[in-house]
């Protein structure tokens, strides 16, 4: 049994998103979410955000125990990227790609 979370669209670069959840794989919820509010990372605050759905989603839809939670996966793709011009010397225009995530995260229950 498993328990899904979604997040689509965050305005933050998958490269940097993928950092803050290799912290948090395969950990318990309580203590993922410990190292989510110590991390001094942009993303760690829409990923604990999600991780709290998760575990909701976990207790509330499947009757998991939410003590006995773990992250199982969590993996982030990539989403839109808006791309916008940045003027550049002598009337160039330069590309500038702000990127966007897809994150998911999966809440399993230790045997």
């Amino acid at each position: 049994m498993e328990a899904r979370a979604y997040l689509r669209g965050v305005r933050i670069s998958p490269r940097k998103v993928q950092i803050v959840l290799d912290l948090i794989r395969n950990k318990p919820t309580n203590v993922a979410l410990a190292i989510l509010r110590n991390t001094p990372k942009a993303a760690s605050e829409p990923v604990a955000k999600l991780l709290k759905s998760a575990m909701a989603n976990a207790e509330n839809n499947h009757s998991m125990d939410k003590n006995h939670l773990y992250v199982a996966e969590c993996f982030v793709t990539p989403g839109m990227i808006m791309k916008r011009i940045m003027p550049r010397a002598q009337g160039r225009a330069f590309r500038i790609n702000k990127r966007t995530s897809h994150i998911t995260i999966v809440v399993k229950e230790q045997e």
